[in-house]
């Protein structure tokens, strides 16, 4: 189980610091980095869930509260709202 954990965790932040553009790399690495150790494997589940959302949704309801049905129903959304930087 560890190892798969960790596997996991090591997916999670490749995904969260390679998004496409510099912004959303910070964001999301600085973010995950902050909580990774902190979540158990059902929380994990749910982080790789939030990160597979378009960067676009993400920035939105981050900078904007502009929310859609995906993010509004991942429980990982309410974390990373009141996450700053």
């Amino acid at each position: 189980m560890s190892e798969e954990l960790e596997k996991l965790k090591k997916k999670i932040l490749y995904r969260a610091s390679y998004r496409g553009t510099k912004e959303m790399d910070i964001l999301l690495s600085g973010f995950v980095k902050k909580y990774i150790e902190n979540f158990d494997m059902a929380q994990l589940i749910e982080l790789e869930k939030f990160l597979k959302l378009e960067d676009e949704t993400i920035l939105n309801f981050y900078n904007f509260n502009v929310s859609d049905n995906r993010i509004d129903k991942n429980p990982i959304s309410s974390i990373f709202k009141k996450y700053k930087i």
